[in-house]
């Protein structure tokens, strides 16, 4: 009786007689929990896809959901939890499971932890859960050194034979990053009416940075005009590129890093 006393208190500020017995003999009580709240979310995210939100964003909620889904039974021995049981030993736990169970590294599990604070912030904003499980939560992502490629290096990259054709497309996109400073995302978007002749007589990029939506103007060299032109009508939808996913160019790359003699 005393812990539902407290649960009513925490979560609607008031107790009379009648809600407690209700409480107590599990009357009109609707749990609402976290994978349902999780779920509902990703449905409608995955709606806008394509249009207002981006696949990987989709791609790393999902994949929360489902670490979120493989850690409750793990740890709580149960399929789902009430919003209202959230605290921040859940949080704190959760974090542990991704660092020794699922092997993340820092700035992953800083990610993952954003992505499930934004899903509890939902139910905090609608009015479904009345205080932050997050409160006296610390983690930050640590700074990393990415380095850089000299001129001899990229020359190197560029020469280098690939063990096969994915691996050549993968070198060839870092390439055309390295000579136009866009990002992976803006590759991956980048469609074939964006490349515009100016009246200087020279190939340019016109769009939108992804990260940034700030407008930039990219004049092509010879070397990403070659890639261009290598890859010429392989991919679908009007992009220019057919470009494998994130996950796959990074780890493409380190096995060329590693074939090329550089750190990584």
């Amino acid at each position: 009786v005393n812990r539902r006393y407290q649960e009513l208190m925490q979560t609607d500020g008031y107790v009379t007689a009648a809600k407690l017995k209700d409480a107590y003999l599990g009357i009109g009580v609707k749990q609402e929990t976290l994978l349902k709240l999780f779920e509902q979310h990703n449905a409608e995210f995955e709606k806008k896809v394509g249009h207002s939100r981006a696949q990987g964003t989709f791609t790393r909620y999902r994949t929360v959901c489902n670490h979120i889904r493989e850690f409750l039974p793990h740890t709580y021995k149960r399929e789902d939890i009430p919003l209202k049981e959230l605290n921040l030993t859940f949080i704190n736990d959760f974090e542990y499971f991704l660092r020794t169970e699922k092997k993340c590294r820092t700035n992953t599990v800083w990610g993952y932890m954003i992505v499930l604070k934004h899903i509890v912030s939902i139910a905090r904003n609608d009015g479904r859960l009345p205080f932050n499980p997050f409160a006296g939560y610390i983690n930050s992502p640590e700074s990393v050194d990415r380095g850089y490629l000299t001129q001899t290096e990229i020359q190197t990259l560029m020469n280098a034979p690939m063990k096969n054709a994915t691996h050549e497309l993968v070198r060839d996109l870092f390439v055309f990053s390295v000579f136009t400073g866009l990002a992976y995302s803006d590759v991956k978007n980048l469609t074939a009416d964006r490349l515009q002749t100016f009246f200087d007589g020279n190939l340019w990029i016109i769009t939108r940075r992804k990260k940034t939506n700030t407008e930039s103007n990219i004049r092509l060299l010879d070397v990403p005009k070659r890639i261009i032109e290598k890859y010429k009508g392989l991919a679908r939808d009007g992009h220019v590129f057919p470009v494998p996913n994130n996950g796959s160019c990074n780890k493409i790359l380190k096995d060329i890093g590693r074939q090329c003699g550089f750190k990584v």
